[in-house]
């Protein structure tokens, strides 16, 4: 391709070489073509990421009907989310590397094939180990999800609206998650938990759909030509996240920011409906119409910080997530007014998730393109393959001492991810390598 007929290729080298006399990018506009691609895979993305979501809600949901049924502890129960996110860790290295290697948008699909085929064998469990086995198994699945997705818009967009472009992927994640909330009372009344696990069979129709409609992104296909032409073989997607110390650094400290994002969200969503119905005394509907309240105030988060990390940068944005998310769970753990709940919630939920689609954008900007999902994957899974223990955790805690405790304990661990933006190097702006 040549330098100056306005390609992805040749923008990319204009950037680069801006990017490194100091400063952000000065971007030549996009082409309609470029516009519209980035808006069908920003869009395929989020979808993805949506069915993900919708996945680890009804699983909440479905708990108390699922402790009926099989006669289940509140620490049995937990584990299910537990293995569930354990399993995400081996998918989201699977998928990832295989992403680097194959394909972006193939890998989606096959992720989402994966995890909606064995969220539907759910549905026919006869007890808690082939329950559990499902659960892992769809987890794997689940894995792929984000680090593709996050990968994919990355790569789609320009520069100026990455934050904006992977706020929206994380969007596609809290509709799944709204879906969840305001869909279970009903299909539970109609047809008991395992209906909840019967809808999440039609994912795999709509994954075939979107690999028949979008094509690779072209920083990846650049990318892969070029390795063919240079007959180098390529190396491990895995080695280069620690492949220098700036790099190591940046690994460990993302590492953090995505264990803390993923424990404070499934901490607060999974036991959240549990905790409104035995603490409060709210019914299925009510403890639905709340959850889905924090849901909205997530969304809201996800949308504004995506914005404000385009604008003022990373790390100024993630500070301002941390001390807010820190502050509102500290307080919602004190309050037992209902109303002030559904009010508390909103504001919860803007900052506790707020930093989800900054993620995305973040880890895009440290690795290269033949690691770059290899990094999303890893890093993000590994958050949560730690946070799957928070159920567990939480549900421990609250034997003793109750769940408003356990829940005022959360605060503690944004002070980790705060201190983790001091190790991770502002590029705001920049191109991607």
């Amino acid at each position: 391709m040549d330098a100056d007929n306005g390609t992805p290729t040749a923008r990319a080298a204009t950037s680069r070489s801006t990017a490194a006399e100091g400063g952000p990018a000065m971007e030549p506009p996009e082409t309609v073509e470029e516009q519209k691609y980035g808006r069908k895979a920003v869009f395929a993305s989020a979808i993805g990421y949506g069915l993900d979501g919708f996945d680890l809600l009804i699983l909440s949901f479905a708990l108390s009907g699922i402790i009926a049924t099989f006669g289940l502890t509140n620490v049995q129960a937990g584990s299910l989310t537990t293995l569930t996110l354990l399993g995400a860790v081996l998918g989201g290295l699977v998928f990832g590397m295989l992403s680097d290697r194959l394909g972006r948008v193939r890998m989606l699909t096959y992720s989402v094939i994966l995890f909606s085929v064995f969220t539907g064998l759910s549905a026919v469990a006869f007890g808690y180990w082939d329950l559990a086995a499902y659960r892992f198994i769809a987890g794997i699945g689940i894995g792929g999800e984000f680090g593709i997705g996050m990968t994919l818009a990355s790569e789609a967009v320009s520069a100026s609206k990455r934050a904006r472009a992977t706020s929206r992927v994380a969007i596609g994640f809290q509709f799944g998650v709204l879906a969840a909330a305001l869909g279970s009372a009903p299909i539970i009344a109609a047809f008991g938990w395992r209906g909840l696990f019967v809808v999440g069979i039609l994912p795999a129709v709509i994954a075939v759909i979107i690999r028949k409609r979008l094509h690779e992104p072209p920083k990846f296909v650049a990318h892969q030509e070029a390795a063919r032409e240079l007959a180098e073989p390529q190396k491990s997607s895995l080695r280069v996240l620690f492949d220098s110390p700036v790099r190591r650094r940046t690994t460990i400290a993302i590492a953090v920011l995505a264990t803390v994002q993923n424990f404070g969200y499934f901490g607060i969503i999974t036991w959240l409906p549990n905790y409104l119905s035995t603490q409060i005394g709210l019914d299925v509907t009510g403890s639905s119409l709340w959850t889905a309240v924090t849901v909205l105030g997530m969304m809201l988060g996800i949308v504004v910080f995506g914005q404000l990390g385009d604008r003022i940068g990373r790390r100024k944005t993630f500070w301002i997530i941390q001390i807010g998310a820190a502050a509102s769970v500290l307080a919602y753990s004190l309050i037992d007014s209902p109303v002030l709940l559904l009010v508390g919630g909103f504001v919860m939920g803007f900052f506790a998730n707020g930093m989800l689609g900054l993620l995305g954008a973040l880890i895009s900007e440290h690795y290269p393109t033949e690691a770059r999902a290899t990094a999303q994957n890893v890093l993000f899974n590994f958050g949560r393959g730690i946070a799957g223990f928070a159920p567990l955790i939480i549900a421990l805690i609250a034997e003793n001492h109750g769940f408003a405790f356990a829940l005022g304990l959360l605060p503690v661990i944004y002070l980790l991810a705060f201190g983790a933006m001091f190790f991770i190097p502002e590029r705001t702006g920049t191109e991607l390598e």
